[in-house]
């Protein structure tokens, strides 16, 4: 189309370099055409949903006793990464939807309280999976209802990095994925199997 800028135009070298986030491209017209073109939105937003249903899954499948289980003396209780989880996700995009483009502001940590799920520090299991899944469809749901050049704007994470809002969606929905790796680990010591694997067995077994 006539104005707009074709991935095809720059040389395989050069967007690579923008995928792996090579120095002085990240924020190149590359990158900006590659986000815009080649990452979309409906996936980002599917793929955040399937890790939040896992992560929920995990909360149910840990028995009761173990939402207070820590897998180091140090490390949150299975309990807390949930609550983590749920409020990180909610308070970062909540944000979003709200139009801050400046994380770094002194108030960060008094606005992301205003989308806090409100849940009570000892909530039991399936109340907090059930909050992280009613989160992560409504939240969707108003991300998906955005128009384009809302997710391409640029803004301030609270490391002071300027990324586009759709970058930071994937910032938060790779932040939910660490910890559900941590939650997983963490069903594994409890002698669980986590949902992902038992899928991919099962898959197997056809």
């Amino acid at each position: 189309m006539p104005g707009r800028t074709s991935v095809t135009a720059f040389s395989i070298t050069q967007v690579w370099q923008c995928v792996l986030g090579a120095p002085g491209f990240l924020y190149s017209p590359l990158c900006r055409v590659y986000n815009g073109a080649m990452v979309r939105v409906e996936t980002v937003l599917d793929s955040w949903k399937t890790i939040r249903n896992d992560t929920a899954q995990a909360v149910e499948d840990m028995p009761a006793a173990g939402l207070e289980f820590r897998a180091t003396p140090d490390s949150m209780t299975f309990r807390d990464l949930a609550r983590h989880v749920l409020d990180a996700g909610s308070g970062l995009t909540g944000l979003l939807l709200a139009g801050l483009d400046n994380f770094q502001t002194p108030e960060f940590r008094d606005l992301m309280k205003q989308h806090a799920s409100g849940l009570p520090t000892d909530a039991d299991g399936p109340s907090l999976a059930a909050a992280l899944r009613a989160s992560v469809e409504e939240r969707c749901a108003a991300l998906a209802a955005q128009p384009p050049e809302f997710f391409s704007g640029m803004m301030t994470r609270f490391d002071g990095v300027k990324v586009t809002r759709l970058e930071m969606l994937q910032f938060i929905k790779e932040h939910e994925l660490t910890h559900r790796s941590q939650m997983f680990v963490s069903l594994r010591l409890n002698g669980v199997v986590p949902s992902t694997t038992r899928r991919r067995l099962a898959a197997q077994k056809k």
